[in-house]
């Protein structure tokens, strides 16, 4: 007979998941009579491995046929991650006791299992838990009036018609430069709000807004700048106004890890030795030799520890955050953030809640943030309280892999129930839920199981045939039916409600098909989904559970307060309700 311990049941361990300092937690094990069992601890190790505590359990009175239930309670004093297993001494042996896959034990050899504990008081927004959110990369979107573009960083050109692809050719020095632009504009947004709202959006995502030379703007020029080929700064400020006043909060997309080639501060750095932005960049030999994001030269990677970097970006009185917050930002999205200090992230996030305290902070972090190790360092994204929430890659994969068959679904109840064990629950609710992001294809082409093409040429091209496109389209319904039940906010990248296809970057990245959406059965599904959500407290806000069926059914219930929905999903029959 089996040990049993299973930390995501109540009936073992309470509250589920993390816990805050010094809350108490109460924990019990069933442990068979046969073994006669002298005495129960838990033992705690923090993150790196050192002994931080130990908490005796006792024998209870719990009536239980062929177990005996050893109980007891514990605190924990310091934020941070920990782990933990049993100790059991028997009348005949004494052993240390582990996890064991996903909800089993196991004598002498294991797992750990993990609890995090977060400061008492790190709290996230509350004004974006549960709202739908929509991606925009703003070159692509819409385009009214034209812009002055004077001053726009050279060369670049501009496509004559929005149904034309983006350029992906390298040039004669084999390199795809990124120039080519569609002139979607931020007026272009503020004239589409109408079209976001009746979809049931409350949160707007846009990618880099600032002065670049690229058409994705991850090169950073002028911080404090909006590119001319998007407006200008009044601009950015009126479609906050009108964004506002529908009840849709913007979140802009911070770059701080580089900037650059062509930036204001790198080619004053390069020009002039004793430019006061010299110390922002790591030079190996000055000025031609130094350290860029992930080698490619025209991205210089930046000091973020450098004080004056950082009254620059975080700490000034107009600084970096302070000046879009002040226009009408409602919060930022961290690019790269596991190649932030966490020392940079904190005190970002500090210097935000002090000028909005209903502001949000999201990472860019692909995979579980609440352990993640990044460079050999073990990140304290929530339990030094430094990201009110990450961008939810765990679960657009699991969502992706049930779908499509590759799971018949243990791996997506695991992965489920695994992030919402291990994050803040607060956290939970703000995750970033995402089926399409720019960096990856789209759903839709990647929900059909089509293999892509071998060269960029055919894939730029290609199209599914109307039976591939069938079954693409029932894959996506059932996944988007998963990401808008799921906890968190439903991300829609712009185009996936109407269908848009497309392999990798760029070729996720064309322009918005206003005529497809016209008359898109796929975005009126979209918008019932949405006004769905955003009607009911259990999908906003509710704990989530999974309980999986087996062949390819789940069943997810989501509890808020007294009340509760069930979603069941059939992945094979690609058949999903709510249940009574």
């Amino acid at each position: 007979m089996r040990i049993l311990y299973d930390s995501k049941l109540s009936d073992y361990k309470t509250p589920f998941g993390v816990l805050r300092e010094k809350e108490k937690c109460k924990i019990s094990i069933d442990i068979p009579l046969s073994c006669k069992t002298r005495s129960v601890k838990l033992e705690l190790f923090g993150e790196n491995g050192g002994f931080y505590a130990a908490f005796l359990l006792n024998k209870t009175d719990c009536p239980l046929e062929d177990y005996e239930k050893w109980a007891g309670a514990f605190t924990i004093q310091d934020a941070g991650l920990y782990f933990y297993r049993f100790y059991i001494v028997t009348e005949g042996s004494e052993f240390p006791l582990y996890k064991e896959d996903y909800d089993k034990t196991n004598m002498c050899a294991g797992d750990w299992w993990q609890i995090s504990c977060i400061p008492k008081d790190f709290h996230t927004s509350k004004g974006f838990a549960g709202k739908v959110m929509y991606q925009i990369f703003p070159d692509r979107f819409y385009k009214w009036g034209d812009c002055d573009l004077s001053g726009k960083l050279e060369p670049y050109w501009v496509h004559k018609s929005a149904d034309e692809l983006p350029d992906f050719r390298p040039d004669k020095k084999g390199e795809v430069l990124n120039c080519d632009f569609f002139g979607g504009n931020l007026n272009g947004i503020s004239k589409k709000l109408g079209y976001l709202k009746r979809l049931g959006v409350s949160v707007i995502y846009l990618n880099p807004i600032f002065k670049a030379y690229s058409n994705h703007r991850y090169d950073t020029a002028d911080y404090k700048k909006i590119d001319e080929m998007l407006g200008t700064e009044e601009d950015f400020k009126n479609l906050c106004k009108k964004a506002h006043r529908l009840g849709i909060k913007i979140i802009l997309d911070g770059v701080f890890s580089h900037t650059g080639s062509n930036s204001v501060y790198f080619k004053d750095a390069v020009n002039d030795p004793d430019s006061p932005y010299r110390e922002w960049f790591d030079f190996k030999s000055y000025p031609d030799d130094y350290t860029s994001w992930w080698g490619i030269k025209t991205l210089p990677c930046t000091n973020e520890m450098n004080d004056k970097y950082r009254e620059f970006i975080i700490g000034g009185e107009d600084s970096v955050v302070a000046h879009w917050l002040n226009a009408g930002a409602d919060g930022f999205r961290l690019d790269v953030a596991d190649e932030l200090p966490d020392e940079f992230i904190k005190e970002l996030r500090e210097r935000m809640k002090g000028i909005n305290s209903d502001s949000l902070l999201i990472g860019e972090v692909w995979e579980d943030a609440s352990n993640k190790i990044s460079y050999g360092k073990r990140r304290r994204y929530f339990t030094d309280g430094e990201l009110d929430s990450v961008m939810n890659y765990p679960y657009r994969n699991a969502i992706i892999d049930f779908v499509t068959g590759k799971d018949d679904g243990t791996s997506f109840e695991r992965t489920v129930m695994t992030i919402a064990e291990n994050y803040p629950k607060e956290v939970v609710s703000c995750l970033m839920n995402s089926l399409s992001t720019h960096d990856t294809p789209r759903a839709l082409s990647l929900l059909s199981g089509v293999t892509p093409p071998e060269s960029k040429e055919e894939r730029a091209v290609f199209r599914l045939s109307p039976e591939q496109l069938a079954l693409a389209q029932a894959r996506l319904k059932c996944a988007a039916f998963l990401q808008f039940v799921l906890p968190g906010m439903p991300c829609i990248y712009y185009g996936d409600e109407i269908g848009t296809q497309g392999f990798e970057d760029p070729f996720c990245r064309t322009f918005f098909d206003w005529q497809k959406a016209e008359n898109s059965p796929l975005k009126k599904f979209y918008e019932k989904l949405a006004a769905l959500r955003n009607k009911n407290d259990c999908l906003k806000y509710g704990d989530v559970y999974v309980e999986r069926i087996g062949d390819g059914e789940v069943c997810i219930v989501r509890k808020y307060k007294n009340k509760s929905v069930t979603a069941y999903i059939n992945c094979k029959t690609l058949r999903f309700k709510f249940l009574k």
